[in-house]
């Protein structure tokens, strides 16, 4: 029996260990010869593949929710270098951005002058400051902000 397994997984084209000869038709299976004769008891249902070991879902669908809520997205689980998963271009832009936007902001309230702001605009450009902490530790110093007109 153990030749007409080894056929059988042949046709089947799978190993001998996944096939399995129905109880009542090993008289049947043992009067098969030829390659033709397994085939058509493979037909009937008398010789069947088994189906392999499927992974089970049920944390990979437990691991989704939980990050469709936000969680499992710290440092441990992200993978990759420093500049993989945020590009050096992108961190030059936020930083930028940010910047500006605080410049931008001295200057609408009448904090800054315009030739102030100008300055500090191209120095946030050329790169000059590290971060917005930078920029104001560097206006602070050098006494950049304008005294608000006070009404009398």
């Amino acid at each position: 029996m153990n030749i007409k397994k080894k056929i059988a997984a042949k046709v089947l084209k799978t190993s001998p260990q996944k096939v399995r000869f129905a109880d009542g038709a090993l008289e049947e299976i043992s009067k098969a010869i030829t390659r033709s004769d397994i085939r058509g008891l493979v037909a009937i249902g008398k010789i069947i593949r088994i189906r392999p070991n499927e992974h089970s879902r049920v944390r990979a669908r437990e691991n989704a929710t939980q990050k469709s809520k936000g969680r499992r997205k710290g440092k441990g689980t992200k993978k990759g270098r420093k500049f993989a998963l945020i590009t050096r271009k992108e961190r030059w832009m936020t930083r930028v951005r940010l910047q500006r936007s605080f410049i931008k902001e001295l200057r609408d309230k009448n904090l800054l002058s315009s030739s102030n702001y100008r300055a500090l605009y191209n120095k946030s450009k050329g790169g000059y400051f590290r971060n917005k902490r930078h920029v104001k530790l560097f206006i602070t110093e050098h006494h950049l902000i304008e005294a608000k007109n006070k009404k009398e």
